[in-house]
């Protein structure tokens, strides 16, 4: 037998993904993890939470539902993007075979299952066409996790992903789990009550959530929706061990934003909570990490409002140049806003990495968002879309650095008790065992 040694390495991350694998103890459980899209620079909780889940001692298979075209990727995904199981979306042999498969095994179940797709979804556009158009790929799924041997699905978002696991346990009898985070459950909850009740377990990333989805489909499936926050690796994030450039008075005071930059994430709110600092003399930078489609309209704001020399659009960035931002950051903003569409966040995974970086946060009193950033204890909370009280809370950061480092304290040691990676991906992957829940 070989024995593999481990290289000498500062972190983790430093240890080849190959060695990692080869290292870690394999379970017969394997478990079909489904998405939208892979990879996704902006859903980084998917693919870390995959490799904690692997390095918890289970095998995962990856199923997007679509492949990301992006020339941005973080380095662990490229192994993962390899071994991904991308499936076409027009004609293929594979796909007609695994449709005669099921018609002519369980033409009941197959023509149920699409019955109730249709029926569920009817009256929602937007779900009624993912239904349609993923029916014949989630068909392929399922004779692929069959074929696989796989033992239980899990899906990230309770929309299509959902579905499509919902799709595969009824053709194959394979239990499965869905979680819950933002928009997916607060815009659009067409088909959710079924997929509630097939599934054997619910993930909610927060107790808000988890009373949306109970409100929703009944009381009945409360011991099946279980609150399992998302995390972020605190090894890899965590506090620097110097003064930021503001803090040796060698520099202004450094905002950073981090996600799409998309109306919900309420970046418009900050430009204007920015141009309120600057009319009330604060010397300040602040730096937007993340791309989207409200880029350019905010950057003519920014110009409008003369703030160009104090703003920085940094695009995508990966976590290590992320890592990097935060490392001079002074405080981060999250001034998330509901849209008229009801688009609304979850518990954003950029809070955690910031607040786990010993930075302190200011953010929105909306959603989930008071599970991490308790007021006054973890951060300062504010109305959703009140630049006013946004520019206030910042500057009152900027000036008291006592307050400043004791939230910043007081938040890391938060997301080291209940927003920790490798502790959230072990409570998951429990919840795979079909010894966890009938």
């Amino acid at each position: 037998m070989t024995t593999i040694t481990p290289p000498r390495c500062d972190t983790v991350e430093d240890v080849p993904l190959e060695t990692r694998q080869a290292l870690r103890p394999q379970s017969a459980q394997k478990v079909g993890y489904l998405m939208s899209r892979f990879p996704k620079l902006t859903e980084t909780f998917v693919l870390y939470e995959i490799l904690a889940v692997e390095a918890a001692g289970l095998q995962v298979e990856i199923l997007p539902l679509q492949r990301e075209r992006t020339e941005v990727m973080h380095r662990e995904a490229r192994p993962l993007v390899a071994r991904a199981r991308f499936t076409p979306w027009l004609f293929s042999w594979s796909l007609l075979l695994a449709h005669l498969h099921y018609i002519r095994r369980r033409p009941a179940v197959y023509l149920a299952t699409l019955s109730t797709l249709i029926a569920a979804n009817w009256g929602s556009r937007r779900y009624l066409a993912g239904a349609i158009a993923f029916f014949p790929k989630a068909v392929l799924l399922a004779r692929i996790a069959s074929q696989q041997r796989l033992t239980h699905l899990h899906a990230h978002f309770a929309s299509h992903p959902a579905a499509v696991a919902y799709v595969i346990h009824r053709l194959t009898g394979i239990p499965f789990s869905f979680t819950a985070h933002g928009s997916d459950l607060h815009r659009d909850r067409h088909m959710l009550r079924e997929k509630v009740a097939a599934a054997k377990t619910v993930v909610a990333i927060s107790a808000y959530n988890r009373e949306v989805i109970l409100k929703e489909c009944g009381q009945e499936f409360g011991p099946k929706v279980v609150v399992i926050h998302c995390g972020v690796d605190t090894e890899r994030f965590r506090p620097r061990a110097h003064p930021t450039p503001f803090e040796r008075q060698a520099g202004p005071f450094a905002i950073v934003c981090t996600g799409s930059l998309h109306a919900v994430k309420g970046q418009r709110v900050l430009l204007s909570a920015c141009r309120r600092l600057r009319d009330e003399g604060h010397d300040f930078v602040c730096h937007f990490a993340g791309d989207g489609p409200d880029r350019r309209e905010l950057e003519a704001f920014a110009e409008e409002a003369g703030l160009a020399s104090r703003v920085r659009f940094h695009g995508q960035l990966t976590q290590a140049a992320l890592r990097a931002l935060l490392d001079d950051a002074d405080v981060v903003a999250a001034p998330s806003v509901p849209t008229t569409c009801g688009r609304r966040e979850g518990i954003p995974v950029a809070l955690m990495e910031a607040l786990g970086s010993g930075i302190a946060a200011v953010a929105s009193r909306l959603s989930g968002i008071p599970e991490l950033v308790r007021h006054e204890e973890t951060g300062l909370l504010i109305p959703p879309g009140d630049d006013g009280a946004l520019a206030a809370a910042l500057a009152r950061l900027a000036t008291d650095s006592t307050l400043r480092h004791r939230l910043a304290r007081q938040g890391r040691d938060l997301v080291h008790q209940e927003f920790d990676l490798h502790q959230n991906a072990t409570t998951l992957a429990a919840e795979f065992s079909p010894a966890s829940r009938p």
